[in-house]
């Protein structure tokens, strides 16, 4: 049985077509538009985001720290103290690795758009060269 039957008889469905590049393929098989898109700036865009949220997570680290100044020596002997100071400091190790990991996010996302849209015109530029070299079948009349 061939595969296109199998994959009916199982899914209901037809397989989903496919194209490279965007580009249906010569012989009229694989057919329909771009099915996958990778462009530079959603990617970018999401870097952007990371890069504002690690901002503001540096600052809410310096103001978390700013606000708790001299708190430590004006409430020595309270119970309170003690637990402020926990507080303080796990709030800080969640902070701080929120930073981190939005500056990792930041440059991983905008060298994968960079990356995609590299691989995406090249593709583009080999599959010209190939038609180049290649040229379909003659029409007559």
């Amino acid at each position: 049985m061939a595969l296109d039957a199998r994959w009916q008889e199982i899914m209901g469905e037809q397989p989903a077509a496919m194209a490279l590049a965007g580009l249906p393929a010569p012989d009229g098989g694989g057919g329909g538009g771009p099915d996958l898109k990778a462009e530079v700036g959603p990617w970018h865009g999401a870097g952007n985001t990371a890069g504002e949220l690690k901002a503001s997570t540096a600052a809410s680290v310096t103001d978390l720290d700013t606000a708790n100044e001299g708190v430590g020596g004006n409430t020595a002997g309270f119970d309170s103290s003690a637990a402020l100071g926990e507080v303080l400091g796990t709030w800080k190790t969640r902070l701080t690795h929120v930073r981190d990991e939005c500056e990792r996010l930041e440059g991983a996302l905008k060298a994968a758009g960079r990356d995609f849209g590299e691989r995406e015109l090249d593709t583009r530029r080999k599959i010209a060269a190939e038609g180049d070299k290649h040229p379909g079948p003659k029409k007559e009349g």
